[in-house]
């Protein structure tokens, strides 16, 4: 029976590294996109194979046609692909609305929205029952930002989060018949290097403990969230958000 392939994108680092090394531990043949930061996606991979695991690091800046071609072609060569996690996301400084540059949302919006339609199409041309292929699973990384509009600090990245919503929603009924699920997971403050790169290091330790249940989540509990979204203990779930956000984002 050939592999079943998972393509993680931004998979070397933080809830992308957690997710690529619990699928690896599930059975899953892992394609660890980066797009930078290589040593990450090559440490992610070293203690996959150590444990006797398959996987591969593949650069590519998933918001580039050429780039997703390159990254599927990869798990086209480890076999059967059975699902994509679309976790690559960025966050700039934080801003207020009238201080964004045309620049910052292009790129905003880049990362964190095409880049995931255009790893989902070419998911879909793989998966797709229509089209010759097995079925599987493509789950979303959105975020509670999507609920909370993030004022202040990272609107244009809540917005962004909030087209994926939109997103999964109807891509979920386009595919439906097709063998594929659609899903999203919308992470909260989670103990992640995120944080830091928007120029809030301390972000986390200092809304944690504010928080509905006390403190930040980790990058594994979102993992496993993504694991069961595209496992077949939710083969009748398609369309729907799982929020791991300890309570935060959340309607009294």
């Amino acid at each position: 029976m050939p592999d079943r392939v998972v393509v993680i994108t931004g998979g070397g680092r933080g809830i992308g590294a957690a997710t690529s090394l619990l699928a690896a531990e599930r059975g899953y043949s892992v394609v660890v996109n980066y797009l930078s930061r290589s040593d990450d996606a090559d440490e992610v991979v070293a203690a996959i194979l150590k444990r006797g695991g398959k996987a591969v690091a593949v650069r590519g800046d998933a918001s580039q046609t050429e780039d997703v071609d390159h990254i599927f072609r990869a798990a086209d060569r480890m076999g059967r692909l059975a699902g994509l996690v679309n976790n690559a996301g960025i966050v700039g400084l934080a801003a207020r609305v009238d201080e964004m540059t045309a620049e910052r949302l292009a790129r905003i919006f880049a990362v964190n929205v095409t880049a995931s339609f255009l790893c989902a199409g070419a998911a879909i041309r793989r998966m797709s029952t229509k089209q010759g292929g097995s079925g599987g699973a493509i789950v979303n990384v959105g975020s509670t930002g999507s609920k909370i509009g993030s004022p202040g600090q990272y609107v244009d990245y809540a917005a962004a989060k909030g087209a994926i919503d939109t997103f999964t929603l109807g891509l979920a009924l386009e595919v439906a018949s097709e063998g594929i699920r659609v899903n999203a997971v919308r992470p909260g403050i989670i103990d992640t290097d995120i944080h830091a790169s928007g120029g809030d290091p301390d972000r986390v330790a200092r809304i944690g403990s504010g928080l509905p249940m006390g403190r930040a989540g980790t990058a594994q509990e979102v993992a496993r969230a993504i694991l069961w979204l595209l496992s077949e203990e939710s083969s009748y779930t398609t369309g729907s958000f799982v929020t791991v956000s300890g309570g935060r984002g959340l309607t009294p």
